[in-house]
């Protein structure tokens, strides 16, 4: 399998995805969920996603679709469209799956995934995390990763603009 292969096979619709974490799960492998918009991959996304594969074996990223991200962000963003953001993270080698959601939150994809455990950044509190409540009731767990000070897509578009 070429390089390129391997990448683009590690972005799945979302029923193929329920379909790969039923069998990672029949054979006894620990998932982990994670999301965001990773609208310009920086050291903070970096950090967050290697940790997050950390906490167990496979490692789900969720990312928001185009007209989620305007609808959260607003009207200038995402920079960066959908396929290239899905498959910017798909390369990373920490990065196990991908899976594009429309809806605002992940909160229905977390469920038809079901992880062990749902991770988010230290900017989160546990009581703000979408889905928190769902994996601990099922025996999962949630991680809340420190915070990388300094580094935001805000600021760096920021900085590109001249702000």
């Amino acid at each position: 399998m070429s390089k390129l292969d391997w990448i683009q096979h590690r972005i799945y619709s979302r029923e193929d995805m329920v379909r790969e974490c039923n069998v990672w799960r029949a054979t006894g492998k620990k998932i982990v969920f994670t999301n965001g918009c990773f609208d310009i991959l920086h050291h903070g996304h970096l950090d967050l996603l290697a940790r997050a594969a950390d906490q167990g074996n496979v490692l789900i990223v969720g990312i928001n679709t185009d007209s989620s991200v305007k609808r959260l962000k607003g009207a200038e963003r995402p920079v960066t469209n959908e396929q290239d953001r899905a498959f910017q993270v798909a390369s990373l080698l920490c990065v196990d799956a991908v899976c594009l959601f429309d809806e605002d939150t992940p909160g229905e994809l977390i469920q038809l995934l079901n992880p062990d455990v749902l991770v988010k950044g230290g900017d989160y509190t546990i009581d703000k995390i979408v889905g928190a409540d769902f994996v601990q009731q099922n025996g999962g767990r949630v991680e809340i990763i420190p915070f990388v000070n300094g580094y935001s897509t805000t600021s760096i578009i920021d900085r590109i603009k001249g702000l």
